[in-house]
């Protein structure tokens, strides 16, 4: 599959990458993309809520009233759950949300999602850029140039690259990753994926494993 190469401007520089087959042209796996979506998803519960129990509760231990002849039921704790300010009944715990799954799965959701993106046209290539000083504006305009700057859109990167991603920060229509970082839940929701040439071959050999 070959794919024409932007510049920044937007403008097809005349040259040409060919895309693997094999990672950006395969027949999208949607089972391998709901588990690798879910467990991505999982991983961002912190898992750290938790209520008081009645034996957590501060609050005195005295028997509240008499055993009997008060008309009412029996009571001989106001940390019990039937009063205000009392413990939860099986309240929430600190707990651990993270899940297993195996990276042939993982990975063949990776490649699913991009030949999705590549299918629909929404995959870009890239001239590898630089700023000479971290700028937002500068970044928008690329983005612009690229006609993706209305749309959410995710930048990869072939290596780090300070000026890109700082320039970046304060621009909350579009993501920047390195191309070792990327994550089947970020390419599917991007509406546009821009994908810088020298990224093209990091991509294609962390998934051709």
């Amino acid at each position: 599959m070959k794919v024409a190469i932007l510049d920044i401007k937007g403008k097809d520089t005349g040259r040409k990458v060919e895309l693997s087959e094999e990672v950006f042209g395969i027949e999208p796996n949607e089972h391998a993309i709901y588990l690798d979506v879910k467990q991505y998803l999982a991983h961002q519960r912190q898992g750290t809520h938790k209520a008081k129990e009645r034996a957590e509760i501060a609050g005195s231990t005295r028997k509240i009233k008499k055993q009997k002849g008060t008309g009412t039921a029996r009571a001989g704790s106001i940390k019990s759950p039937v009063f205000r300010g009392g413990g939860r009944i099986f309240g929430p715990r600190p707990k651990d949300y993270s899940q297993k799954l195996n990276k042939n799965v993982k990975r063949l959701a990776r490649k699913s999602a991009l030949s999705s993106k590549a299918k629909d046209k929404a995959l870009i290539v890239v001239e590898d850029f630089n700023f000479d000083i971290p700028k937002t504006k500068s970044f928008v305009e690329v983005l612009s140039a690229l006609g993706v700057g209305n749309k959410k859109s995710l930048v990869v990167l072939g290596d780090t690259n300070n000026s890109v991603y700082l320039s970046s920060r304060n621009f909350k229509g579009a993501e920047v990753v390195k191309s070792s970082e990327l994550s089947t839940y970020e390419i599917l929701n991007a509406n546009s994926v821009v994908v810088l040439e020298s990224a093209v071959a990091g991509i294609e050999s962390n998934l051709s494993k």
